[in-house]
């Protein structure tokens, strides 16, 4: 009767760490959707922004300097910043918005959901118009 008791006290412990090492990969799993994944979308995206600059965008550096795009090279950027157009170069990795293409994006969107309104309107009348001719 000893010889039972440990062998299932064996099997035991080899069901837990199987368990373990299940849960120990599932935790993993979990981590990389839920803060890997996310992570590396924005990094491209931030990237994909800074490839994107062009002359004339208003962009905001990490440092908090705003100013305007006057020249794009390879690796940097010449920016003028402030009523006296001082000149500035910095490299791409130090910006951290594009307020231009913001601003575009923004009136683009705009734009979109009116026209979506406005559809939705002109078909709201046109079914109102149908009923009315049933009558």
């Amino acid at each position: 009767m000893n010889f039972y008791f440990l062998e299932q006290t064996a099997a035991n412990a080899a069901g837990s760490s199987r368990t373990m090492l299940i849960l120990l990969i599932g935790m993993f799993v979990v981590m990389y959707f839920v803060v890997m994944r996310p992570q590396k979308k924005r990094q491209k995206e931030e990237q994909e922004m800074r490839n994107a600059v062009e002359i004339g965008d208003e962009i905001t550096t990490i440092g908090g300097i705003c100013g305007r795009v006057v020249t794009v090279k390879e690796n940097n950027l010449i920016i003028e910043t402030g009523a006296d157009r001082n000149r500035m170069q910095i490299t791409r990795w130090a910006i951290q918005s594009n307020d231009s293409a913001n601003e575009r994006l923004a009136a683009e969107r705009a734009a979109a959901k009116e026209a979506a309104e406005k559809a939705k309107a002109e078909k709201k009348a046109a079914k109102g118009k149908k009923s009315k001719k049933e009558d």
